[in-house]
């Protein structure tokens, strides 16, 4: 296949980028500040969604052309099976976004047990989608039913976050660096991700196949940027420009922040995957969990139906 110059991305339209708050968005910080979208021609304009809700309804009706969000929102929603009432039957994953990470479930620190838990609200971002799935299967383990506890929706990690410190609900589930945060403050981590599951695929870059097919030069030339983000940051020496852009970005946060943060991200082991590999059986676990608690119930597709790597291949063989 014929390598792709950064001169042929030119003049390409402006792309629409709808993320979640939060350190994970760190490359895609790099990838502005370090020119590497201007560098393949690219505009890319970003939009912090208050959750997973209008993050899809946007995709779906075309104001946002890539998103950077949940594996499970994926399939939820190309399924039928979101929290919005909006389907987007062409819904495709193209690249991992972030590492494998086993969410806590954080609680207020007088619940010790599964069985505090009993009568309590917990927090989700959508009750049908994402992180709620792996908190539905955590609370099973820990032998709760539906009946025994009350779901509340409250947007995104920020709000969640702040939630949990307004004592607004006994618990919720959350990545580094909340988790870290939310520990230092006192919050009782009860359980992790990791007793119900080795493999599961997180945040990943995803977009419409259709719009993927009409703007193939550009996804390719947004996705070499973000791998080219992600390897900056993996070497030590730009560590301290690196602390510089995350502090931009964050400025409530300090180096410890952005230290604790990195330590996470771009672990060697369990951070950020080079070169944008998905874990695909991680997302045979994502859809595993959907096909036992999605609703409506249907029967899902193979991991492959959901995730096209052609356009990262693609960019990755391209002129670095």
């Amino acid at each position: 296949m014929t390598k792709i110059s950064y001169n042929d991305l030119s003049s390409t339209a402006p792309i629409n980028l709808m993320v979640f708050a939060g350190a994970f968005n760190w490359p895609v910080w790099v990838a502005q500040d370090r020119g590497l979208f201007a560098r393949d021609g690219l505009t890319v304009n970003v939009t912090e969604t208050p959750g997973s809700v209008v993050q899809w309804t946007s995709l779906a009706e075309g104001r946002s052309d890539i998103v950077i969000t949940l594996m499970d929102n994926v399939v939820a929603y190309r399924e039928g099976q979101g929290e919005a009432p909006v389907t987007v039957p062409d819904a495709i994953a193209v690249m991992a976004s972030d590492a494998l990470l086993m969410p806590a479930l954080m609680t207020q620190p007088d619940i010790k047990s599964y069985d505090d838990l009993r009568g309590q609200t917990l927090s989700v971002d959508a009750a049908l989608t994402g992180l709620a799935l792996i908190l539905y299967a955590l609370l099973e383990k820990g032998g709760l039913k539906p009946g025994d506890y009350q779901i509340v929706r409250t947007g995104g990690v920020l709000g969640r976050f702040e939630g949990l410190k307004r004592h607004e609900f006994a618990g919720a589930l959350f990545n580094t660096p909340f988790s870290t945060q939310l520990e230092e403050l006192g919050y009782r981590s009860l359980d992790t991700a990791a007793s119900v599951m080795q493999h599961y695929q997180g945040h990943v870059v995803a977009t419409r196949a259709g719009w993927a097919q009409e703007n193939s030069r550009a996804l390719q030339g947004f996705l070499r940027a973000l791998s080219d983000a992600i390897d900056w940051l993996y070497d030590p020496t730009n560590k301290a420009d690196a602390f510089a852009i995350f502090r931009d970005h964050m400025p409530a946060s300090d180096d410890k922040a952005a230290g604790i943060a990195y330590s996470v991200l771009f672990d060697p082991k369990a951070g950020f995957a080079r070169n944008g590999a998905v874990d695909i059986g991680g997302i045979a676990k994502v859809l595993e969990l959907r096909s036992k608690f999605g609703q409506p119930a249907k029967r899902l597709g193979q991991p492959s139906r959901y995730f096209d790597p052609s356009y990262l291949e693609t960019a990755l063989r391209g002129s670095r």
